[in-house]
């Protein structure tokens, strides 16, 4: 299961123009370089003019994080579509979104995003499925094992099936290990409820529910 390589936080971190025009300058500056080189020695070579094309001549794709809420912000708009050829939503896919009560799903605001992606080329990774924040609280008040695997595994088959084949990657968990190294799981429901395993259920579950994405766990 590779790691995932998008660093998050735990708190809400909406993308502002600001954050988002210095993505690019940072990723065009770091990723131009192997093509600036590969130039030097191959007439066709050419400069890249945008950060995702800078990455796909390194054999990478450049991505960013996208709120919905931003979409019909023109100039945001244009430099996502123009810059980045993978989407990840901010927080439009997370359970606090997605199921705020028990058995009933909103998709909305992820469908914009995932329709924006389809209609510009870009492709699109889901985040996340299992993760210990944004949840609701009916969610955390779960105590017993069988009720908090149904809740689980039901969640994520749900939203993998509304998706699937649309989405790239999935992060399937994400940071279920305690911060400052040790190495130690997190505390969290799942972990307090379910113990170590529901890690690989996650992602058994996550596999059976879609074939065809690949499955990554993401920590920082």
């Amino acid at each position: 299961m590779p790691l995932s390589d998008q660093k998050r936080s735990h708190r809400r971190r909406p993308a502002t123009r600001r954050v988002l025009a210095a993505a690019v300058v940072l990723a065009a500056a770091g990723a131009a370089v192997p093509l600036v080189a590969q130039a030097a020695h191959t007439s066709k070579a050419r400069t890249p003019t945008v950060a995702a094309d800078a990455a796909s001549g390194s054999g990478r794709y450049f991505g960013t994080a996208v709120a919905a809420g931003r979409l019909g912000d023109s100039t945001y708009s244009t430099i996502l579509d123009r810059e980045f050829n993978m989407i990840t939503p901010e927080n439009e896919m997370k359970w606090d979104t997605t199921e705020r009560s028990r058995g009933n799903f909103n998709f909305g605001p992820a469908d914009q995003i995932v329709s924006h992606a389809t209609a510009h080329g870009q492709r699109m990774r889901g985040h996340t499925l299992v993760w210990h924040s944004q949840l609701p609280g009916w969610v955390g008040s779960i105590t017993d094992a069988n009720t908090l695997r149904s809740v689980m595994n039901n969640h994520i088959t749900t939203e993998m099936s509304h998706y699937k084949g649309k989405i790239y990657a999935w992060d399937v968990v994400n940071e279920a290990f305690a911060d400052g190294g040790s190495g130690q799981h997190r505390g969290s429901v799942f972990q307090n409820v379910l113990g170590n395993g529901f890690i690989e259920e996650a992602f058994r579950t996550a596999r059976k529910a879609d074939p065809s994405a690949k499955l990554c766990y993401n920590d920082y």
